[in-house]
């Protein structure tokens, strides 16, 4: 008879499990707070903030610190290292100032893309080396979960059989890694929006990536009731001549999701991917109202798509903080109806309908 130890006691399975379904918990989804510090430089360049050390961490004390109600639709942030570590301004964690909101801290684990020697410029993630004493000593510091980020475009010949088997095993290895350690892995496989593909080659693709990730997962052993997903959502080609509705790909999207993601898997909390902030809550609300078997949590874990407007609110300024909170509410508070099938459209702010596609995107 076939031998399969377990990795995991039935202990870690119950925190894993209840750290997972806590986050998607109804009306609830991810704040991603996790831009490395170039990426946030980017951002900041917008609004001539000048990329520091401490505006960072102002502006992540003003997402951290807003009203307790933001608890309400946010489940989970995740951190970068350096925001993990630092203090407010009254001298608090940020960890512990999550925490006190009563949501759950997370980390971002990977080390960054590399390219994949023998593919025509696709990539593979760096980061496993050291990673579970990495994970070790960021659950001793608080973390409850984890993110991994890979990504995959379309083309002509791409992604390639090569990159969404190496990228499906790069998440498998990060996942049970994290898991050994108490963190709940999110997994994410993103398929880049960019190029001019239609909807149905955007679900065929997407659909071809998510089985070689979960057929990688099941190599690994990887204790499914203890993650989440964040994959894209099905959207046809930023250059896609082509319109398509959000009826249309709130129906590609659970099709391929139900052709591959098993049930046991309690949420799947998609990245907006360059969506404006209206976008990505509309495809989400056309998710959860297709009709048919929808056995997961259906949610967000955005950052451009909600904090494109918190930025253009703050401006760098203190005197600006109070209104920039409110506006990050307003967005959280949107988003979480969206996670319910419930949203019924916009307050009409020009900012949450401009686009932040950003080709060939990195964090």
């Amino acid at each position: 008879m076939p031998s399969f130890p377990q990795y995991l006691s039935a202990t870690q399975e119950d925190e894993l499990r209840k750290i997972a379904n806590a986050i998607v918990a109804p009306g609830k989804g991810i704040l991603a707070a996790d831009e490395s510090t170039g990426t946030i430089g980017k951002r900041f360049a917008t609004i001539n903030v000048e990329n520091n050390e401490d505006n960072r961490r102002r502006y992540r004390e003003l997402l951290f610190t807003a009203d307790k109600s933001l608890a309400n639709n946010i489940g989970g942030v995740i951190l970068f290292h350096e925001t993990f570590y630092q203090t407010t301004s009254k001298g608090v964690s940020m960890v512990k100032t999550l925490q006190d909101m009563g949501i759950i801290p997370g980390i971002k684990v990977d080390k960054g893309m590399v390219p994949l020697a023998g593919t025509d410029g696709e990539s593979t993630i760096q980061g496993l080396d050291g990673l579970s004493e990495r994970c070790a000593q960021y659950k001793k510091d608080g973390a409850q979960f984890a993110k991994w980020r890979c990504v995959l475009k379309i083309s002509s010949h791409t992604p390639s059989y090569q990159a969404m088997l190496e990228n499906g095993n790069v998440l498998a290895r990060y996942a049970s890694i994290c898991q050994q350690n108490g963190l709940v892995p999110i997994v994410e496989p993103e398929v880049l929006c960019d190029g001019d593909h239609d909807l149905e080659t955007a679900q065929k693709v997407t659909e071809q990536v998510l089985a070689f990730t979960y057929k990688a997962l099941s190599d690994h052993h990887v204790f499914l009731e203890g993650t989440l997903l964040k994959p894209n959502m099905v959207t046809a080609g930023q250059s896609c001549t082509k319109k398509y509705t959000t009826e249309e790909n709130g129906r590609a999207t659970v099709q391929a999701l139900s052709r591959t993601v098993p049930a046991a898997v309690p949420g799947i909390t998609f990245l907006s991917g360059g969506q404006s902030e209206v976008c990505a809550t509309e495809n989400l609300n056309a998710i959860n109202r297709f009709p048919g078997r929808k056995p997961w949590a259906l949610t967000f874990s955005f950052g451009r798509a909600l904090q494109a407007s918190v930025l253009k609110a703050w401006q760098g300024q203190e005197s600006n903080v109070a209104s920039a909170q409110k506006t990050l509410l307003n967005r959280a508070k949107l988003n979480g109806l969206a996670a319910l099938g419930q949203y019924n459209g916009e307050d009409g702010s020009l900012a949450a309908s401009e686009s932040l596609f950003v080709p060939k995107h990195t964090y």
